[in-house]
């Protein structure tokens, strides 16, 4: 079984979080969906957010 290709690459995702921290804006989190749409999220970490658990994985 082969795989579909890649709907977005690492440069991608590179390419927005640089231009979102360029913009003086801090990125929160990089979401991207099953078509490719990479959507950047930002703001600072909340108290209320919910932990990852991948943020303690080494």
């Amino acid at each position: 079984m082969s795989r579909l290709p890649s709907t977005f690459r690492q440069q991608d995702v590179t390419r927005a979080v640089r231009a979102v921290r360029a913009a003086g804006e801090p990125v929160r989190r990089v979401e991207v969906d099953k078509s490719g749409r990479i959507v950047v999220v930002t703001g600072e970490p909340g108290i209320g957010d919910e932990p990852n658990e991948w943020d303690k994985v080494r």
